[in-house]
Parts: C-alpha cells; structure tokens; sequence
C-alpha cells in the first residue's frame, strides 16, 4: 500500500492547527523564536510520567506508546464543531525538522449526532474523497468506531467524539487502538 495517500491526508489537517495557532499567538501579540546558538537532540526516549498522565477537554489520557516526543496542545473550530488536541512531537532531527508521534483529540459539536455524521464530517474536514477511505469498524472501550491503520475515530455521545492519530512508520495498529482505549470521558473508568 503506497503511503502517499496517508501523507498528504495529514497536510490539510496539520495545517488548519498552525494556522489556528498563528491566529491565536498573533491575537495575544505572542512570537517565538529561538536563538541561533539554541541546539536540540533529537529523541526517541520513553516519555516522562507528565507526558504519561493527564487530561485534555475532560477526557484522560492512561495509554501512551514509549518513545513519544514532548507534547503541545491546541484548540481551535472548524464549521461550528471545536477541536482540542495534545500533540507529541520528537526533535529537531539532524535537519532541524520536527515530527508528529502521536495525536489525540476531542471533537465536540452539535452536527456530531452519531458515528455516521462524525465520518461524514471527516470526511470534509480531512478533505477525503467521498468512498475512497478505507475504514473498518472497532470498538474503542465501548464506543463505536472506524479505524483506518494510523487513526482511530469514535462516537462517544451526541455531540461528543474522539480520534487518535499516531506515525505509523514507527507504531503499530495495536498502540494506535491501545492509546485510544486509554482517551476517553473521565467520567467512565
């Protein structure tokens, strides 16, 4: 299977969260920059116990695969449904470029009335043709949802869902569903 197709789904999506957080640095009158002297290594350890732990928008996080980079969260809207995502990134490898590990994200709007308006939504949020995503449905916890190898979607309640996304170069399928397993409301352990 040729991974081109998976790449360039990441674009559109990678790119919606910089420019969102441009707009937002930029309306509090933030920047950063970073010194040339600045150096960085880039690893692949285990992640610290912060990295581990914790919770986004009301949901925990338990399951995180070992050698995830440091993590970022983001908020932002697109079409009246609100996105908020921790992003995992390692590097700056030798060429001074930064890669996505592992994302997880709440997606929260009233269109989401089922795992058939979530995928419908994804489908024009992710710019996907209509018919050409291969999805197979699995169950995450006890929520329906549809996998496609380097993501995970799932209906948690009407007007609530979730989507995991991981580098499936360096992870398996099994961490990608163990991580989503782990996201879920905090009210159900």
């Amino acid at each position: 299977m040729s991974r081109s197709p998976l790449r360039s789904r990441v674009v559109p999506s990678a790119r919606r969260i910089v420019i969102g957080s441009a707009v937002v640095l930029a309306s509090l009158g933030l920047s950063a920059t970073v010194p040339a002297s600045a150096t960085s290594t880039y690893s692949m350890a285990s992640p610290s116990t912060e990295q581990r732990a914790g919770t986004l928008d009301g949901f925990v996080i338990e399951n995180l695969p070992d050698g995830i980079g440091t993590p970022s969260d983001f908020a932002y809207e697109w079409e009246d449904v609100s996105f908020h995502s921790r992003v995992w990134e390692t590097g700056p490898d030798p060429d001074g470029a930064y890669k996505v590990d592992l994302t997880v994200k709440t997606i929260r709007g009233e269109k989401l009335t089922d795992l058939e308006a979530l995928h419908n939504f994804l489908v024009e949020y992710e710019e996907k043709e209509p018919g050409s995503w291969q999805l197979t449905p699995v169950k995450v916890g006890g929520y329906d949802g549809l996998f496609a190898g380097d993501e995970v979607f799932y209906f948690i309640a009407p007007g609530v869902a979730a989507e995991v996304t991981i580098d499936h170069d360096r992870f398996t399928d099994e961490d990608v569903l163990d991580t989503a397993a782990g996201f879920h409301p905090e009210s159900t352990t």
